[in-house]
């Protein structure tokens, strides 16, 4: 299977410094900081990256998933909200909520929600979050 990578690099000290994530073959660059983490601060954070990267899986395989059942998507939009809540004194990842549309041609709605649901626990990146933080999905036909 494929091997993907990303880094990470980080000055200073955890309030006044600042960093730079990057993906292993350029797509995605940010900066990040504390006040980006934890804050409302400009730049990026760990969080929206894996908000992306639920968000991204989720698209492209409900993508197939339509397609394998015969109703092939004209579009496939997902919005990740990822929950960073305390759990015992640390900061933690509780929950994503996924919100997703969908435009496609002659599927009834509970053939598309379920559909969704099948892909939601199955899609490699729910697999790797669903036994530590909660994903849940709102999913409708545009």
């Amino acid at each position: 299977m494929t091997i993907r990578s990303a880094t990470a690099q980080w000055q200073g000290t955890i309030l006044e410094g600042a960093g730079t994530i990057r993906t292993g073959k350029g797509g995605l660059e940010g900066a990040y900081s504390f006040k980006s983490r934890f804050e409302e601060g400009e730049g990026t954070n760990p969080e929206e990256l894996i908000g992306a990267a639920l968000a991204g899986c989720f698209s492209m395989a409900l993508a197939k998933g339509l397609g394998d059942a015969g109703f092939p998507a004209t579009s496939v939009d997902t919005t990740a909200k990822v929950h960073l809540d305390k759990v015992d004194g640390a900061p933690t990842v509780t929950r994503i909520d996924l919100e997703n549309t969908v435009v496609a041609a002659g599927i009834d709605e509970a053939e598309f929600l379920k559909i969704a649901d099948v892909t939601k626990q199955n899609c490699p990146i729910s697999r790797l979050l669903a036994p530590g933080a909660e994903i849940t999905l709102t999913a409708s036909l545009g």
